[in-house]
């Protein structure tokens, strides 16, 4: 049995074509505009120090640095999750190059990866882990720090595992 349009379905196709037209059923992009700085707490990497923003939600996570135009030295952006996993990132709407370093519940640094800006490659940590800070890219190897590496911060921030 062959189906015919009815005046009501070509309606709902008209309706539909424009809504998609005018940009209604499209996810609401976020403005291009960084995120409001986020506060920070002070890192230690040997004798130097970080001032880190820190992103620990979903929302301020998902925004981390795109759009941001600079770092001042030494400054980072510190990504906390909930719990251990393999955590990616990728740079679309991020201009800056950066690196990022991969951070274990006890401030060892797992992996650092550097990324180009505006790319959407995924840059994943090599084991789970809770953290991830992104920095200039180089910044890591300029100050010699990378795998095995250990961070410091306010007390409970990075714990000794549990033996």
């Amino acid at each position: 049995m062959d189906s015919f349009p009815t005046p009501l379905a070509g309606l709902r196709a008209a309706i539909l074509a424009a809504l998609i037209g005018l940009g209604a059923l499209a996810p609401m992009a976020a403005p291009a505009q960084p995120q409001p700085r986020l506060p920070t707490v002070q890192l230690q990497a040997g004798i130097h120090l970080i001032r880190a923003e820190v992103a620990a939600n979903d929302q301020a996570r998902m925004r981390g640095l795109m759009f941001r135009e600079s770092l001042g030295p030494s400054e980072g952006m510190l990504f906390v999750f909930e719990s251990p996993a393999r955590q990616c990132f990728w740079m679309r709407n991020t201009p800056l190059p950066l690196s990022i370093a991969f951070i274990a519940d006890d401030g060892r640094i797992v992996n650092v990866e550097d990324m180009q800006p505006r790319t959407e490659d995924s840059h994943c940590s090599a084991a789970p882990v809770r953290f991830a800070l992104e920095m200039e890219q180089g910044w890591f190897r300029r100050k010699g720090l990378g795998a095995g590496s250990k961070l410091a911060g306010p007390p409970g921030l990075f714990a000794s595992p549990k033996r």
